[in-house]
């Protein structure tokens, strides 16, 4: 059994404007990734939204001396970017698709992520998202630690980061033991 994992495709990781934005890079994968998330969600496979959820000026938070301000709760930053929070909205209340809100760059920690998928028996999960050399390959790392087969989308992850984009790219195959689909 597969699942997909997307995540954090939201305005403040794609929008032009966006406090953390991939920019160009995130928004050349949309059609990627909305028609992988489509053919996941007819498939009846489960579909994870992972979005990044921040509190407005939370001075405990780790990412605050690393990164501005982003995904604060309430805020436009914080919604789903482009046509997949149609996707979503349509697709909200479909028994296989689940909203995490997560505070770290792994969809792992600190979220029930990993029961909900041992509950329906899967073993493979296909990533897709932003940034590829951040919140995708933390959760990678997790995955892989956690026993499940990985396939990464490569038309379907983006990075700010040019650089540790091609180098997730190639930790993914060459030391998580990942599928990488072109």
């Amino acid at each position: 059994m597969k699942a997909l994992i997307s995540i954090d495709y939201t305005n403040d990781f794609v929008a032009a404007d966006g406090a953390l934005t991939t920019g160009g890079a995130g928004q050349a994968i949309e059609s990627s990734l909305l028609a992988i998330t489509q053919a996941f969600i007819e498939n009846n496979d489960f579909v994870v939204y992972a979005i990044d959820r921040h509190d407005h000026n939370d001075p405990k938070h780790p990412e605050n001396d690393l990164f501005p301000p982003h995904n604060i709760v309430g805020t436009n930053g914080r919604k789903l970017y482009g046509k997949l929070a149609e996707v979503y909205e349509k697709s909200r209340n479909k028994v296989n698709v689940y909203w995490i809100d997560k505070r770290h760059y792994s969809a792992f920690s600190g979220t029930d992520l990993d029961i909900r998928l041992r509950e329906r028996g899967i073993t493979e999960l296909h990533l897709v998202g932003v940034c590829t050399d951040i919140c995708v390959l933390h959760t990678a790392v997790d995955a892989y630690n956690l026993g499940y087969k990985i396939v990464i989308h490569k038309n379907a992850v983006a990075s700010f980061d040019p650089v540790g984009h091609e180098w997730a790219l190639n930790h993914f195959k060459h030391v998580l033991g990942a599928t990488v689909i072109e």
